[in-house]
């Protein structure tokens, strides 16, 4: 790695706090990525045990009641290492901005956007990737792409009008008959020893996602191809693979979305309803097939998944009303009339962010490089240059800037890919890699059962009562 690199990443530390972004392993031996992480468990877990002895007893602050009854909005309660959102910044991936990923995770030959197999290794060991490395988890990924064969019938039975999500789901839950961590929890295996067989289904788990996300596409948006999917090329990356199994690998700019698309969903905190599902549902030792299929349940859920599709409803109903070049006043009035409809602006607005979501301007820059002259596209800055000022001064909102979902569906139909019901599918696939990344230190760690502390509202008040 160039010396240039190296400040960088030096630069992205946060001062005074310990950092594990680093550089992966170069020695003589290049280290798979179990290896690597292999090397890193021991002194993880020295370090954890040093910082509850230093900070156990520590509170955070006050819990108040309406955190209670506002859905725990804010409320610390989890250890999660893969990302952090910073109100200003962003998320950071092991304290890498998007940004950062961007210029120094290894790309394909000729691409331009990172490969998600590298932040992946990233989200496990806190360290950026050789170029030789990634090639090796690509290769490793494709070698463990195929689906059995019932789980292949039970996608090819499911009628076409079942949601492209509960096939999803469906499918995913199935996958744990093979489980790793399953048989080696039956057979006894020591609790030091989770993290091996966990790891081995999490690389299963994120390596059948594009089989498994191509045959739901195949199948319920091209019928005529029903179960005929084209091989896992073995000498392409995760993003290629899956962009062919969809049906668009001919297409370069596909693949680059695809590279791009992936790495910016793939981890958003621990707090939002998928990640911690499968969190949650891991911590009772279920495996990662079971653990992520409830995230997927979640994460289909209207509030979690669905905002992008939303927006594009929204916008293409503002190009029927206006046409697809209205003016700034035209639109003005159509996101007043928004708004005194008593309707919200989608893709703007975010519960922690108080800027313009990193991961959207990932996705225009990208835009601006592939398709500026889109019309669509041309819509989506023309709304960025007038919501921001029309939500202050209607005071809707603390943060009126847009976030990712503002974006990603425009993206996804400018290259054919319309099927709103599908995108929720694509996010699934992203979504994987920060929840494996999790479980898999979370038995490393020997992370406990969540049981949190219920109320009442009787209880609550019967607290209070008395009390100024």
């Amino acid at each position: 790695m160039a010396s240039a690199t190296r400040s960088l990443l030096r630069a992205a530390r946060p001062a005074g706090v310990r950092t594990q972004i680093r550089l992966a392993s170069t020695s003589s031996k290049t280290l798979s990525l179990k290896e690597r992480l292999a090397e890193l468990i021991p002194a993880e877990i020295e370090n954890v045990k040093a910082t509850r002895a230093a900070h156990g007893k520590k509170a955070f602050g006050p819990v108040i009641v309406d955190q209670l009854y506002g859905g725990m909005r804010g409320l610390p309660a989890l250890i999660w290492d893969g990302s952090v959102l910073d109100a200003e910044e962003g998320i950071r991936f092991r304290g890498k901005t998007i940004p950062e990923c961007q210029a120094l995770l290894p790309k394909a030959p000729g691409g331009s956007e990172p490969l998600p197999e590298g932040l992946f290794w990233l989200l496990v060991t806190g360290e950026i990737p050789t170029q030789e490395q990634v090639t090796a988890l690509s290769k490793e990924w494709a070698a463990r792409a195929a689906l059995p064969e019932f789980v292949e019938e039970i996608l090819d039975r499911c009628p076409p009008t079942l949601h492209p999500m509960s096939q999803f789901s469906l499918a995913v839950t199935a996958l744990n008959h093979n489980s790793a961590f399953a048989k080696a929890y039956q057979e006894g295996v020591n609790k030091k020893e989770y993290w091996g067989p966990v790891f081995e289904d999490c690389m299963d788990l994120i390596a059948k996602l594009p089989n498994i996300a191509g045959r739901i596409y195949r199948n319920v948006f091209a019928q005529q191809a029903q179960g005929k999917l084209p091989a896992i090329d073995a000498n392409k990356d995760y993003s290629a693979n899956l962009s062919t199994l969809l049906g668009f690998g001919e297409n370069p700019a596909f693949v680059e979305l695809m590279r791009l698309y992936i790495t910016i969903h793939s981890d958003h905190e621990g707090g939002n309803v998928s990640a911690h599902t499968g969190k949650l549902v891991g911590s009772a030792l279920s495996d990662p097939f079971l653990s992520y299929a409830a995230a997927l349940n979640g994460l289909a859920g209207p509030l979690h998944g669905l905002a992008n599709q939303e927006v594009l409803i929204w916008l293409k109903k503002m190009q029927s009303k206006l046409g697809e070049e209205p003016t700034d006043e035209a639109v003005k009035e159509y996101i007043w009339s928004t708004l005194k409809s008593g309707q919200v602006v989608p893709g703007y607005g975010h519960a922690v962010l108080r800027k313009t979501d990193p991961r959207y301007t990932a996705q225009r820059e990208f835009a601006l490089k592939h398709l500026p002259d889109d019309k669509m596209f041309k819509l989506v800055g023309q709304i960025y240059h007038l919501v921001p000022d029309i939500l202050l001064e209607a005071g809707k909102a603390k943060n009126p800037w847009p976030n990712v979902d503002a974006h990603s569906g425009v993206l996804l139909t400018h290259y054919g890919m319309d099927q709103m019901q599908f995108y929720t599918v694509l996010f699934g696939v992203s979504r994987a890699f920060g929840v494996a990344a999790q479980l898999i230190w979370d038995r490393a760690l020997g992370a406990p059962l969540e049981r949190p502390k219920s109320y009442s509202t009787a209880a609550i008040q019967k607290i209070f009562k008395d009390k100024s």
